[in-house]
């Protein structure tokens, strides 16, 4: 066997699927070392793809090429549009997936993806030969060689599970630990951490009282995650919602003392917005209670995951406050929650690129760079491939700007600020979210995708239909004139004011009570146009219809954005020595050098760096 390629990939998680997926598409003869093959893009935590900004992320990936969109309508067993009360730029797709499914589908579509081998196996050593990768060596023993490495390893690397004092080494619940590889990449310079994150109980469904529990079904419209996808073929099952109480909190702070996040056991820093059910206690002593969410784990198993229960607490405790539960009075679990710490990489010492200053061809994706979440994860992984494939052929690295993509926020936000936590990406994070919609995403990214190799024909041929179809509709709602007196009695019917005189279709579907449906039916001529749009109509009538109810907010946010561009346009790196600069602040001078910023708009956003820093280097560009 010939264990010479251009790119290798290191873990199958779902940074690791998407870089190896993306890499191999790109042209490059692509490697994926994972330790369990029947646990490729396994689900560590709760079963569940998307939410608040996650979901918008999911979108992007989807329409770059990648596969976790895909994955997720095959495998999804409840679907939900989160946001809907709130404007287009908040709307979030979530989907509840079979964790089963999903693995096997990700290992279906990995198997049979052209010039991608799977290892099954475990790196224990990066090769690096004058400060270029080289390749890496396994637990088995065996050289794999390739001109590129990408590091997606997770939470494995010298990771540590905590259940109450018990302490056991492994990357997640009965699966063992990586060791030494940590240890052969911080030896090239590279800046190593610790971090920690954690995962509740899993329920048998059997002991569970649904009665004393709220339903929450899902939804079932034409929304997805891929622009490829029609349906979701699965059985699709509630989730359930309850809420913890006094006794339940009186029993877990009497074990505070046994919890290793408060007896000193575990020093990492875990997530501040994925908490554990002991520092929400802590953190907000005045609340007697707090949701939490039962949620399947599959099309046809009795496991569930309890989301909002995360601990790490003894076994004995989180089952004695559950059972203070009324609908968990019998409970029987599969097995406890518990906290895990794990080695992670200073990202800031990282490209764009996600590829690595100190060593060239180590690129790194994922909870490695500090980052938590398989959504966040899996975008990474996809840039990470693509753009190891890209220099293996010698192509211009493969970078999004925070302004075309969640996935340009969250690498610049890595590679500039680094992290002193786990990394979660929110919509408050993109100063653009007007334009990075989910429903646009296709817009944003399929184009430049295809052109550079990773989108599919199908996909950009779905692209433009959809493009053009939306072009019709804007076109026909600009011209349409409308006459008060054939559709004043109709407005009135949709509980909207009649009009004075006559005007525009776009004038009238601008109003909040009506959209295009609605007038449809009062409007022939337009009802025609719907009609005539076979290709995925839904998805087409809804993009159409935001981009003229939002087109100021649009607009505005653009003319902002193409501003900024400016300073994205001017770059700095390699044309100054900060050190000697002593115009700048000294806390300025010491985060450019470490930073090494490609332009200033980039030097703008790294901490420590104040806008009259800024003025200096532009004043100093200028001679």
């Amino acid at each position: 066997m010939d264990f010479k390629y251009d790119v290798i990939v290191v873990g199958g998680g779902h940074a690791g699927c998407e870089a190896a997926a993306a890499a191999a598409r790109m042209g490059a003869k692509t490697c994926l070392i994972t330790m369990d093959m029947n646990k490729i893009a396994q689900m560590s935590c709760n079963p569940a793809i998307g939410g608040i900004a996650k979901g918008q992320i999911v979108r992007e990936i989807d329409a770059l090429g990648g596969y976790t969109g895909i994955v997720t309508d095959l495998t999804a067993i409840q679907f939900r549009m989160l946001n809907r009360s709130k404007g287009p730029a908040m709307w979030s797709p979530r989907a509840q997936c079979d964790r089963g499914k999903f693995i096997w589908t990700w290992r279906e579509i990995l198997e049979n993806t052209p010039g991608l081998s799977i290892w099954q196996d475990q790196a224990k050593e990066l090769l690096v030969d004058n400060k270029q990768v080289i390749g890496v060596k396994t637990y088995l023993d065996v050289t794999l060689k390739a001109r590129c490495v990408i590091i997606t390893a997770g939470t494995f690397l010298n990771g540590l599970m905590h259940i109450g004092r018990t302490q056991l080494p492994g990357g997640r619940t009965a699966e063992p630990a990586s060791y030494h590889l940590t240890e052969s990449i911080t030896q090239h310079g590279i800046t190593a951490g610790r971090m920690k994150t954690g995962t509740p109980v899993r329920i048998d469904g059997r002991s569970v009282h649904f009665e004393d529990m709220t339903i929450q079904e899902g939804e079932h419209d034409f929304h997805s995650f891929s622009y490829l996808s029609n349906q979701r073929p699965l059985k699709q099952l509630p989730c359930w919602t309850c809420f913890t109480n006094p006794e339940v909190h009186n029993t877990l702070r009497s074990a505070l003392a046994d919890s290793p996040l408060y007896n000193g056991q575990i020093q990492s820093i875990g997530p501040r917005y994925c908490p554990s059910i002991e520092t929400k206690l802590v953190t907000f002593p005045e609340k007697d209670l707090h949701q939490l969410f039962l949620e399947p784990e599959g099309e046809s198993t009795q496991e569930y995951y309890l989301n909002g229960f995360s601990s790490s607490l003894p076994l004995h405790v989180q089952i004695e406050a559950l059972k203070k539960i009324p609908a968990f009075r019998d409970l029987e679990i599969y097995r406890p929650g518990y906290a895990i710490e794990y080695d992670y990489f200073d990202p800031t010492e990282l490209k764009h690129s996600l590829e690595s200053k100190k060593v060239d061809g180590l690129f790194m994706a994922g909870q490695v760079n500090g980052t938590t979440g398989y959504e966040e994860a899996a975008g990474q992984g996809l840039v990470a491939g693509v753009n190891a494939a890209l220099k293996c052929s010698s192509g211009e690295p493969f970078i999004m700007r925070r302004d075309e993509s969640y996935i340009g926020v969250l690498i610049d936000d890595l590679v500039t600020k680094g992290v002193d936590e786990p990394y979660r990406m929110f919509t408050s994070r993109a100063e653009y979210r007007i334009l990075l919609r989910q429903d646009d995403a296709d817009a944003r990214l399929t184009e430049r995708s295809y052109h550079m190799g990773l989108a599919s024909k199908e996909r950009y041929d779905n692209w433009t239909t959809k493009k053009e179809n939306i072009g019709r509709i804007l076109s026909f709602c600009r011209e349409y004139s409308i006459k008060a007196s054939l559709i004043n009695g109709y407005l009135e019917a949709l509980g909207t004011t009649p009009l004075a005189r006559g005007c525009k279709l776009i004038d009238l579907v601008n109003r909040p009570q009506l959209t295009l449906t609605n007038l449809a039916d009062g409007v022939p001529a337009l009802k025609n146009i719907l009609n005539s749009i076979t290709h995925r109509p839904e998805e087409t009538i809804e993009a159409a219809e935001i981009l003229i109810k939002y087109s100021g907010y649009i607009e505005r946010e653009r003319v902002i954005a193409d501003k900024m561009q400016r300073l994205e346009n001017i770059r700095i790196k390699g044309r100054f020595d900060y050190n000697n600069l002593q115009s700048l602040s000294t806390e300025a001078r010491q985060k450019l050098v470490k930073i090494d910023p490609e332009t200033l708009a980039q030097a703008g956003r790294i901490p420590g760096v104040s806008p009259s820093d800024i003025n200096v280097l532009l004043v100093l560009l200028g001679r």
